[in-house]
């Protein structure tokens, strides 16, 4: 018998009392675990997303513009 298997038959041997509170249980497991799968890996992703704006940043064109006054400090 597999875990699976094992955990339908305690399930069909409640009370049907109880089944909400299994179901409850359910979904408080499942929600745990897919947010630990959901979770981003931060530093890689930190990583790539600060390269991609270097890259983009070093592709940028940086033109000089003439000073609009001759101001000159005393």
């Amino acid at each position: 018998m597999t875990i699976r298997e094992i955990a339908i038959a305690k399930l069909q041997q409640l009370p049907e009392s109880f089944l909400p509170e299994v179901s409850e249980f359910i979904d408080f497991v499942m929600h745990k675990h897919q947010n630990r799968i959901a979770e981003p890996k931060l530093p890689d992703d930190i990583a790539k997303a600060w390269a991609q704006w270097f890259e983009e940043v070093d592709r940028l064109e940086v033109t000089t513009n003439q000073p609009e006054s001759e101001f000159k400090l005393q």
